[in-house]
C-alpha cells in the first residue's frame, strides 16, 4: 500500500532552517510530480513547493522563493524541503503529497493531490 513517510521538522528560532524528508513506497513514485504543503491553524492547505518528475523543474509559492528548495532522488524515492531563513509566518503543519498525473504549470491545490502524507509540525519562534 502507499506510504509517504516523513522525517525532519520541530522547533526552531527565527532565522533557523530546517530540512524535512518524504519517503515514498507503494507506487511508481518517480512517475509523479511531489509537492509540499503546509496548513496554519484556522486556515487553508496552501502549496508551498512543487518538483518535477526528474526534478529539474520546481516551482514555489512567493512567500518562500529565495528561502524553500525542493529536491528530489527518485533512486531513493524520497522528496526534500530544505528550509532557511525561518520566520514565524512559517509556523505550520506540512505535508508532502503525490500530485496526480499529469504536467503542472502551477503549484498544486489539494484536488491535484493523489497521495498525502501524514503530516509533521513545524514551529519557528520569534
Amino acid at each position: 500500500h502507499v506510504q509517504l513517510v516523513y522525517s525532519g521538522g520541530g522547533w526552531v528560532q527565527t532565522g533557523g532552517s530546517l530540512t524535512l524528508s518524504c519517503v515514498a513506497s507503494g507506487y511508481t513514485y518517480g512517475a509523479y510530480w511531489m509537492a509540499w504543503f503546509r496548513q496554519a491553524p484556522r486556515k487553508e492547505r496552501d502549496g508551498v513547493a512543487l518538483i518535477a518528475t526528474r526534478g529539474i523543474l520546481a516551482y514555489y509559492a512567493d512567500s518562500v522563493k529565495g528561502r524553500f528548495t525542493i529536491s528530489r532522488d527518485n533512486a531513493k524515492q524520497t522528496v526534500n524541503l530544505q528550509m532557511n531563513s525561518l520566520k514565524p509566518e512559517d509556523t505550520a503543519m506540512y505535508y508532502c503529497a503525490t500530485a496526480k498525473d499529469g504536467y503542472w504549470t502551477r503549484l498544486l491545490t489539494p484536488d491535484d493531490v493523489q497521495y498525502w502524507g501524514q503530516g509533521t509540525q513545524v514551529t519557528v519562534s520569534s
